[in-house]
């Protein structure tokens, strides 16, 4: 059921995409530069768009200015969570380290731990 609900939004969002993009065909010019410092620099770059496509563009400027702007934001939360999970593998080896048994005793010991025998 959510499958189905979950296509019929993303329908309605594509009707209503396409219906502004229709509304608005007509071509727009686009100048790199306000006029007067065009003429002053000498460089008059301009484009000609139908204004959805500028429209639509500056929407998907402004999703990946505000994801770029999140991830920078979030580096020293993510930089704690990489030094966390450092210190725990860390700390994981060294108790895989001390709580192993021991292969090489003390002969001195060894005998000592060894059960006398019976004499008989």
């Amino acid at each position: 059921m959510m499958k189905y609900l979950r296509y019929l939004v993303l329908l309605v969002i594509a009707l209503g995409l396409i219906s502004v993009a229709l509304a608005n065909r007509e071509p727009v010019v686009l100048h790199a530069l306000p006029a007067d410092l065009a003429q002053l620099i000498g460089i008059d770059w301009q484009i000609r768009l139908p204004l959805f496509l500028v429209g639509f563009g500056g929407i998907i400027v402004g999703v990946l200015i505000g994801f770029v702007w999140e991830w920078l934001r979030e580096h020293k939360h993510r930089a704690a969570a990489a030094a966390r999970a450092r210190e725990v593998q860390e700390l994981r080896r060294e108790v895989g380290r001390t709580t192993q048994p021991q292969h090489k005793k003390d002969e001195v010991i060894a005998l000592l731990d060894t059960p006398p025998r019976k004499a008989g």
